[in-house]
């Protein structure tokens, strides 16, 4: 059984690190880094579809989850971009995610949509707004 206290350092902990990986996504495809799109070094031409769009999600989503801003809305569309790979690109080569290249894909998508359903956890951007806007206690 975890108590709670590791739950609340480690749930940020698995957010920071998918949302920093995703974020690495994007900027393989958009910039070349990291040995770009596919390794090959190259970055996606601009406006290229579906992969340029992708990208750029990858990269917003990827950062907001990171950050655990709008972690819920970023995490909905990351999981849902990561669905549409998986059916539209890898699935047509097979059913199950390790023979058609869409073991990332599958992965993302329910890793995603866990992170929406718990949201960002106690160490988040999304967290201290959320302490800025509850209104003060008042003390007699």
């Amino acid at each position: 059984m975890s108590s709670p206290r590791i739950a609340q350092i480690t749930w940020p902990l698995f957010r920071v690190v998918v949302g920093l990986l995703f974020a690495c996504h994007g900027l393989a495809s958009l910039f070349g880094l990291f040995g770009g799109s596919r390794g090959t070094g190259e970055p996606i031409p601009v406006g290229t579809w579906p992969g340029w769009y992708a990208a750029v999600i990858q990269l917003a989503c990827g950062i907001l989850v990171l950050l655990g801003l709008l972690t819920r809305p970023a995490a909905i569309l990351a999981s849902g971009s990561m669905a549409y790979a998986y059916f539209i690109v890898h699935q047509p080569d097979g059913l199950l995610p390790i023979e058609n290249g869409g073991v990332n894909a599958a992965l993302y998508a329910w890793t995603f949509l866990v992170i929406a359903a718990f949201g960002a956890g106690h160490y988040s951007l999304d967290a201290l707004i959320g302490k800025r806007r509850e209104p003060a206690a008042v003390t007699v």
